[in-house]
C-alpha cells in the first residue's frame, strides 16, 4: 500500500523535473546587481504586457468565456463546439509557445515571469494531451450542454440596455447549432463504441422535457412555462419598468423570441431527444467504467493526470484512498466515544442517516431554515478570516437553489464564480428537491468548502489579482481548486468553526467521502467495479444517504478522475505547509502562506510546491 510518505516522495520527484535549480537549504542566494535587477524586471514586464496581448486573443475563441467575466464583446454568439474549432485555438497556441520561446528568455525572467512562463506553456502541453481523447467526452447527460446553454443564458447574459436583448435574441438562434454541432459529435462518439451509461440518457431526456414544457412550445401545455420563456419575458419587463424601451418595442422583442424558441430552438432540442431515446438501447442499463471503451486505459490514466496533475497510477491512488479511509475512520471512532455513543461506527452511520431531527421540513420554510444555517454560518466564518488571511476576496457571496429545469434529487452543491469586477456575485448552489440530502450535520462543512475559506474565497482572489498576467486569473487547475476546498474544510475547524460535535462530525464525513472517491473511481474505472459494488463500499464507510451515494456513483461513472482530485489536491497543499513549517520554524505565518498559496492562481500541483519552498528556504536564508 502506497502510504502519505510515498506519495510525497513521488511527488518531490516531480518537483526535481518540472521547477528551476532549488536555492540549497540555509543559503541565501547572491544578491544582485542593481542593473541586473532592473533587468529582469523590465524583461518580466514586457512579457507580462505580450502575455495580457495574447490572453486578449485567445478570449476571442469563446465569447461565452467573455460574458462569463462580465465583458459585452461578441455578445450575440456563443462558442463554436466543433472538433475544427478545438484544432484551431490549439494550433493558435501552439503558435503563441513558439513565439514566446522565440522572443523571450526564460533566464532573464523575474521567479514569477518563469512560473508564467511555465503556466502558459503547460497550457499548451494539457491541450494537446487531450487530443486522442476528445472522442472520449460524454456530451449529453445530467447537466450536459443542453442544460449548461439555458443556465448559462439565464444567469450570465445579463440585459441592461436594448441592444443587450437583441443580442440574448441572436444568442437563442445560436442554441440549434451549438446543440447541432454537439450532437454529431455525440453521435460519432456513439459509432465508435463511446456511449454513456444508460442513466445519462435519462437525465438528459428529463432536463430538455422541463426547458421546452409549457408555453411557448406548446400553447396547451398547463406544465410551467419553459424556464427560456420566463427568463425572455423577464429581460423584456426590465427594459420597459426602467423606460429603455416603449410597449411597442417591448412586443416586438417578445415575438421575435417566441418565434425562434417555437421553431430553431424547439426543433434543436426535438433532434437531440429523439436521437437520445433512439440510442439509449444501445447504452448499457448497468454501467461499466471507461476500462470498457475503446483505448479506455490510456484514456482514464490521461484523466487521472489532468485531474491530479501528478503522475501517480490509478492502482497508487486507491492505496491512499484505502489508508485514508481506515485513517479517517479511526477519528470517527474516537469522536464517537467523545459523543458517548454507544453502538458501533456502522450504527452510527445508521442513526445519522435515520435521525429526523438531522432533517431539514421538505417545505418552504424547512428550504428557507437550510438558506438561514447557512448564512449563519457564512457570516460566522467571515469574522475570523482576518486572523488566517491577508488578501480577502471583494466579491459578494448568494447561496441559491438549484433552477428547476436543472435541479436533481441528491446531486451535489456546486460554486460558480462571480465576474472580476464584482458586478455578478458569486454563487453557491444547493439542489432542494430532495430534503433528505441535506442533513443538518454537514451543513457547516459543505457552506466552507463551497463558500468561505474554499470556492468562493479561492476562485475569487484569483480572478481579482491585478500583479500577474490576466491569464493566471483564470488558470484553473482541478486538484488546486477542489483540493483547496477540502482544505478549506479541514482549516475552519482550525478557525473555530465545527463547535457542535455533530457538525465535527460531518466535517470527517466530508474528508471521508473524498478519501472513498480515491477508492471508488479507481474501483469503477480501473479495476471494473459495478455500480453496486461501487454504492456498497461508499454506504459501508459513510453516513450519506442512499440517495446521495447514488446519485454521486452515476457522477463518478460519467466524469472518470474528476472525484480523485479533491483529496490528492488537499494532501498536496497540507504537505506544503507541512514542508513550509518545518523549513521555517517559529518564522512560519499562516497568513503569509495562505496569502502566497492564493496569490499566483489555481497552480497544478508540482508548480505550488515549488513556490512554497521556493519561499520558505529564501525566508530561511535571509535570516
Amino acid at each position: 500500500m502506497i502510504n502519505l510518505r510515498l506519495a510525497t516522495i513521488l511527488i518531490s520527484a516531480l518537483l526535481l523535473s518540472c521547477s528551476p535549480e532549488p536555492v540549497p537549504l540555509g543559503v541565501s542566494p547572491e544578491p544582485a546587481a542593481d542593473s541586473d535587477l532592473n533587468g529582469v524586471v523590465n524583461e518580466t514586464q514586457r512579457f507580462n504586457d505580450w502575455l495580457d496581448e495574447q490572453w486578449e486573443e485567445q478570449l476571442s475563441f469563446s465569447p461565452q468565456t467573455q460574458t462569463s467575466l462580465g465583458l459585452k464583446s461578441n455578445y450575440n454568439k456563443l462558442d463554436d463546439y466543433t472538433l475544427d474549432a478545438q484544432d484551431a485555438e490549439i494550433g493558435w497556441l501552439r503558435e503563441s509557445v513558439a513565439e514566446m520561446e522565440s522572443e523571450f528568455d526564460y533566464q532573464t525572467l523575474s521567479d514569477e515571469g518563469k512560473l508564467s512562463w511555465d503556466m502558459w506553456k503547460d497550457s499548451l502541453t494539457v491541450a494537446e494531451e487531450g487530443i486522442p481523447f476528445r472522442n472520449h467526452q460524454y456530451l449529453f447527460g445530467r447537466g450536459g450542454i443542453h442544460a449548461r446553454l439555458p443556465n448559462f443564458l439565464i444567469n450570465l447574459h445579463s440585459v441592461e440596455t436594448l441592444e443587450d436583448m437583441v443580442a440574448y435574441i441572436a444568442r437563442l438562434k445560436e442554441i440549434d447549432r451549438v446543440l447541432n454541432e454537439v450532437l454529431v459529435k455525440a453521435q460519432q462518439n456513439a459509432i465508435e463504441g463511446k456511449r454513456p451509461p444508460g442513466f445519462a440518457y435519462d437525465y438528459a431526456i428529463a432536463e430538455i422535457d422541463r426547458i421546452i414544457e409549457g408555453a411557448p412550445f406548446n400553447a396547451t401545455d398547463t406544465s410551467p412555462n419553459s424556464p427560456l420563456w420566463v427568463d425572455t419575458r423577464e429581460k423584456i419587463d426590465s427594459l420597459g419598468v426602467n423606460g429603455l424601451i416603449d410597449p411597442g418595442a417591448a412586443e416586438r422583442l417578445e415575438s421575435d423570441a417566441r418565434k425562434v424558441l417555437t421553431e430553431e430552438v424547439l426543433q434543436a432540442y426535438q433532434a437531440v431527444k429523439a436521437w437520445l431515446m433512439a440510442d439509449k438501447s444501445n447504452a448499457d442499463s448497468d454501467p461499466r467504467g471507461v476500462w470498457a471503451l475503446p483505448n479506455g486505459d490510456a484514456y482514464y490514466n490521461y484523466r487521472l493526470s489532468l485531474m491530479t496533475t501528478l503522475d501517480l497510477s490509478a492502482d497508487e491512488i486507491h492505496d491512499i484512498g484505502l489508508e485514508e479511509v481506515a485513517r479517517l475512520r479511526s477519528e470517527m471512532e474516537v469522536l464517537k466515544e467523545r459523543m458517548g455513543f454507544k453502538g458501533t461506527l456502522q450504527d452510527l452511520f445508521t442513526f445519522v442517516r435515520e435521525d429526523p431531527n438531522n432533517y431539514y421540513d421538505a417545505t418552504d420554510e424547512g428550504r428557507q431554515s437550510y438558506l438561514a444555517d447557512n448564512y449563519s454560518y457564512l457570516n460566522n466564518i467571515n469574522e475570523k478570516l482576518p486572523l488566517f488571511f491577508g488578501r480577502l476576496p471583494k466579491a459578494s457571496l448568494e447561496i441559491r437553489r438549484v433552477e428547476s429545469f436543472r435541479e436533481q434529487d441528491g446531486a451535489a452543491q456546486h460554486y460558480r464564480p462571480g465576474t472580476p469586477d464584482g458586478s455578478r456575485p458569486g454563487v453557491y448552489y444547493s439542489h432542494m428537491s430532495d430534503m433528505s440530502s441535506l442533513p443538518k450535520h454537514q451543513v457547516e462543512d459543505v457552506l466552507y468548502h463551497e463558500g468561505n475559506p474554499g470556492h468562493h474565497m479561492q476562485i475569487s482572489i484569483q480572478q481579482e489579482l491585478t500583479d500577474v498576467p490576466r491569464f493566471r486569473t483564470q488558470y484553473f487547475s482541478t486538484a488546486y481548486i477542489e483540493g483547496w476546498g477540502l482544505y478549506a474544510e479541514w482549516l475552519a475547524k482550525e478557525m473555530g468553526g465545527f463547535e457542535d460535535p455533530m457538525s465535527d462530525f460531518g466535517r470527517l464525513g466530508g474528508e471521508i467521502w473524498r478519501a472513498i472517491r480515491l477508492v471508488v473511481d479507481t474501483g469503477i474505472h480501473s479495476k471494473g467495479w459495478s455500480e453496486e459494488e461501487a454504492v456498497s463500499y461508499f454506504l459501508g464507510n459513510s453516513d450519506s444517504s442512499e440517495a446521495t451515494v447514488k446519485s454521486e456513483i452515476q457522477r463518478y461513472f460519467a466524469s472518470p478522475g474528476q472525484a480523485t482530485a479533491y483529496k490528492i489536491g488537499m494532501m498536496n497543499i497540507q504537505q506544503a505547509r507541512t514542508n513550509a513549517e518545518k523549513i521555517l520554524g517559529e518564522q512560519f505565518d499562516i497568513k503569509t502562506f495562505h496569502d502566497l498559496v492564493l496569490g499566483a492562481g489555481a497552480l497544478p500541483l508540482p508548480m505550488l510546491h515549488a513556490r512554497v519552498e521556493s519561499w520558505a528556504v529564501n525566508i530561511k536564508g535571509s535570516n
